[in-house]
């Protein structure tokens, strides 16, 4: 039996990779991009291309589980295919956003949603994962902070809890290769509700050094992030922090719920990525 990855060239998508790859458990890379990926030795290397669905049928030749990014384009060719392949299992890589309001139609959260409904309606088993906010996301701010500028936030108190990512990781593993979360749909929190404001705080002390926060306007908010994203995800993205000024987040489900060992926190990100935000001269 093999287990099948898409998007390994994801940081979540490496760790799961190496995890299985250290459990002995035979695993398959898939990207579109192939010759792209680095892998452990050992670890088999597919192109997948949800737009050429001609390739689907080899990269799912004996394949068992998958764990699958979101990707609309092409999930009912992919989801024939792996019917055919006899593929029992796809734990999914979806979103908390699924969750919210008018979902279908907002920008961040339809897209996993289409893959989502695309699953449910399908003849195979599947596992929904839906992380919230990756700690991660504050590598958006490196910039700024390696050049000892202030970090401009248009809602700087919202709330979130944010995960790490090799808790996602951790997590995707006991997905494929355990049964207590097969067939169910589970929202992952990290541990502890921080303000974007707070989590700055936490970094400042990592770096033993100041880190000013400036609140800026949405429109000026807008203006900075249109620059590297579309219009509709952005005044998505305001909306939901935004709506996260009113109090703390709430904590769902982690490694501590789940697998029964304590979640890492943000805290414990900033250690390890501290170099991320290093001066820059």
């Amino acid at each position: 039996m093999s287990i099948l990855v898409t998007g390994a060239r994801g940081k979540v998508g490496q760790a799961v990779i190496a995890r299985l790859h250290s459990a002995g458990l035979a695993v398959r890379a898939a990207s579109a991009r192939p010759a792209e990926l680095t892998v452990p030795d050992g670890v088999e290397v597919a192109e997948l291309a949800l737009d050429r669905p001609e390739g689907l049928d080899a990269a799912l030749r004996g394949v068992r589980q998958v764990f699958l990014y979101p990707e609309p384009t092409g999930i009912q060719e992919l989801i024939r295919a792996a019917e055919a392949a006899g593929v029992e299992h796809v734990v999914l890589l979806s979103s908390s956003s699924v969750l919210g309001p008018d979902a279908e139609n907002d920008p961040l959260a339809g897209h996993s949603l289409r893959v989502e409904r695309a699953l449910a309606g399908s003849g195979l088993t599947r596992t929904f994962l839906r992380p919230d906010a990756f700690a991660s996301n504050s590598l958006s701010w490196a910039r700024p902070i390696g050049m000892s500028m202030p970090v401009q936030l248009a809602y700087p108190d919202a709330h979130i809890a944010p995960i790490h990512p090799e808790d996602i990781a951790d997590i995707a593993v006991e997905a494929l290769t355990g049964t207590s979360l097969t067939g169910r749909s589970v929202t992952l929190t990290g541990p502890e509700s921080l303000t974007f404001r707070e989590q700055l705080t936490v970094l400042a002390g990592t770096l033993g050094r100041e880190i000013p926060v400036e609140r800026i306007t949405r429109a000026e908010a807008e203006r900075q992030m249109g620059r590297y994203m579309p219009a509709p995800v952005v005044s998505s993205l305001l909306n939901l922090w935004e709506a996260a000024g009113h109090g703390p987040a709430a904590v769902a489900d982690t490694t501590r719920s789940l697998l029964g060992r304590p979640a890492r926190t943000f805290r414990q990100w900033a250690r390890e990525n501290a170099a991320a935000f290093a001066r820059q001269h």
